[in-house]
């Protein structure tokens, strides 16, 4: 799902906003989680997950071309935790399409 149609979605289910409003919503909400994250704070939104920022320390890296070591500095990156509903929501849509998906030795024929 892209921004656009997470905009979309909203302006359909919700009748009383236009697409400008859930537009607006939309970015307001990932604006402000984005700020929280670079001033360091931690997101955590029940059911769902939660947002953080890892720290990855410095560390040799090669350069591909040239084979030359290279120092990598440390960076910050944001990291995602999913909930345990999220998981258990996606596990069982993902066991019951695989399910169907998959073949069974009775479904393949014997030679």
């Amino acid at each position: 799902m892209t921004r656009s149609d997470l905009v979309a979605r909203l302006a359909e289910r919700f009748s009383q906003l236009t697409q400008r409003d859930a537009e607006f919503a939309v970015k307001t909400i990932l604006d402000a989680m984005s700020e929280a994250l670079a001033r360091g704070h931690r997101i955590e939104i029940r059911g769902f997950g939660s947002f953080s920022i890892n720290r990855r320390p410095p560390r040799m890296g090669r350069n591909p071309r040239s084979g030359e070591q290279v120092l990598i500095p440390e960076k910050l990156v944001p990291h995602f935790k999913p909930g345990k509903a999220l998981r258990e929501g996606v596990d069982t849509v993902d066991t019951a399409g695989e399910a169907a998906a998959t073949p069974t030795v009775a479904d393949t024929p014997s030679t």
